[in-house]
C-alpha cells in the first residue's frame, strides 16, 4: 500500500509509504496500482521507497517538505440559508445574481 500526494505548486507527484495520519489530499493506492502509476504530462513522479517503519528520515522528511499543507482556518463558514418559505431581502437576490435554485427542507422529519 502507498499513499498519493500532489504538490501542485511544483507539479510533483509523490507516491510513497501509507500515510501515518488522515490527509485530505491524500491517496491510498493498493501496490498494483501503486506500481503502474504515472505522473500527468509535464509532472515529475517522486517515488519514496519502503513501507513506514523501513523508511529512513531522511526520506520521511522529503516526502513532508513537498506534502501540502492543510492550514486550518479560523473563519466560520457560510451560514444557513434562509428558509425558502421566508421573503429574501433584496439585497441577497443582488448579492449572486443568476441564482435560482433553492434547497427545500421537509420540515414533517
Amino acid at each position: 500500500m502507498s499513499s498519493l500526494t500532489f504538490v501542485y505548486e511544483d507539479s510533483t507527484a509523490v507516491l510513497g509509504p501509507l500515510s501515518r495520519s488522515s490527509e485530505p489530499h491524500a491517496y491510498d493506492l493498493c501496490r498494483e496500482h501503486a506500481t503502474g502509476m504515472t505522473a500527468p504530462r509535464g509532472w515529475e513522479l517522486l517515488r519514496v521507497p519502503g513501507s513506514g517503519s523501513e523508511v529512513s528520515d531522511d526520506l520521511v522528511a522529503l516526502a513532508d517538505a513537498v506534502r501540502p499543507r492543510v492550514e486550518p482556518t479560523a473563519e466560520p463558514g457560510p451560514g444557513p440559508e434562509p428558509s425558502p418559505r421566508a421573503p429574501r431581502d433584496s439585497a441577497d437576490q443582488d448579492e449572486q445574481p443568476g441564482r435560482h435554485l433553492h434547497v427545500i427542507r421537509n420540515t414533517h422529519d
